[in-house]
């Protein structure tokens, strides 16, 4: 079963987003992801706590153990954690993770995190 989240838009929404105090410290909205829609993703988990001055967001697309076109895109520091908008491709699956760019890493404990992009038809 796949849960709709949308928290909304603006700082309230990373207000939300902030509060829904998901694992990892990792939100991404809306879901489920759909291909060439905006999504969100915000960021306040063991990097954030660690004191990071930087955070970076590594995206990467296809298989969650073979990744393609693969990027570090610099995220942004807010009042409710570190945040990252960006569109989303024709890819099949969303995969990532985070780093502070002076070797430390999240990585949700070696599996990442990973979404699946709707084609956005309904069946």
């Amino acid at each position: 079963m796949i849960t709709a989240t949308n928290f909304g838009a603006g700082e309230s929404k990373l207000k939300a987003m902030h509060n829904a105090r998901y694992p990892g410290g990792v939100v991404v909205d809306p879901t489920p992801i759909t291909s060439g829609e905006e999504i969100t993703v915000l960021y306040d988990g063991l990097l954030d706590a660690s004191g990071a001055t930087q955070v970076y967001l590594h995206v990467g697309y296809g298989d969650a153990r073979d990744w393609r076109h693969t990027s570090d895109l610099r995220m942004s520091k807010t009042g409710w954690g570190w945040v990252k908008t960006i569109g989303m491709s024709n890819e099949d699956r969303f995969n990532f993770c985070f780093h502070d760019g002076a070797g430390n890493w999240d990585n949700n404990n070696g599996i990442n995190w990973s979404f699946t992009i709707h084609n956005g038809r309904q069946h």
